[in-house]
């Protein structure tokens, strides 16, 4: 079993950034390939970034590639994302989610683990 907490989550105005970060707990969190996904009220969750156990892979959905970098640090159980040059569009509660092995897979079906979310607001 993995706990994942979200944290970092807040208000920003548009062209701002921020960092969102989630904590796990429970398994060995290296093993565990690392994704966040959206949720916008109304809209189906979608994904936005994920990343492999040791780092070495990532992905990114076309919404945010080139203004958000996901990372982690193993020695600290926590997977960041960094988002920079926020959109009104990026106003949507961030999950994060964990699951095993060494694939890096968008869809959220893949995951096993989920945190609480955490929200994200832009104002124009």
């Amino acid at each position: 079993q993995v706990q994942l907490v979200e944290s970092g989550g807040g208000l920003v105005q548009v062209g701002g950034s921020l960092r969102v970060s989630c904590a796990a707990s429970g398994r060995t969190f290296s093993g565990y390939t690392m994704g966040w996904f959206r949720q916008a009220p109304g809209k189906e969750r979608e994904f936005v970034a994920a990343i492999s156990w040791r780092g070495a892979k990532t992905n990114y959905a076309d919404s945010v590639k080139g203004r958000s970098t996901i990372s982690r640090d193993n020695a600290r159980n926590t997977v960041y994302l960094q988002m920079n040059s926020l959109k009104v569009d990026d106003t949507a509660v961030y999950y994060c989610a964990a699951r095993s092995g060494f694939l890096v897979p968008i869809t959220p079906h893949d995951y096993d683990y989920w945190g609480q979310g955490t929200q994200v607001t832009v104002s124009s």
